[in-house]
């Protein structure tokens, strides 16, 4: 089963990402990609992504409030502090 990572916000200016950038992750450890991937938002999936192939988001407490099929994360850039920018990402299995 693969995931579908999904921009949806963006607060501050993000470098990399604007909303609706996506990217996939493959059999569980290859990542698809047309466009470059920060490595901010690889620390902020690493520790989920293996476990939402196989498992709920509800499970690990990553649930979105109005669709409990889709996971969200989001980046490691503390935009508030840094002035950088925070992506929001939405995690979709693809069956």
């Amino acid at each position: 089963m693969d995931l579908i990572v999904r921009v949806v916000e963006i607060k501050g200016t993000c470098p990399v990402y604007k909303v609706g950038d996506t990217f996939k992750l493959e059999d569980g450890y290859r990542l698809v990609s047309e466009m470059p991937v920060c490595m901010h938002s690889l620390a902020a999936l690493m520790p989920y992504y293996n476990a939402l192939r196989v498992s709920r988001p509800t499970d690990w407490g990553l649930a979105g409030k109005q669709d409990t099929a889709r996971a969200y994360v989001q980046c490691l850039d503390p935009e508030a502090y840094t002035g950088g920018g925070t992506a929001i990402f939405e995690i979709i299995k693809q069956m």
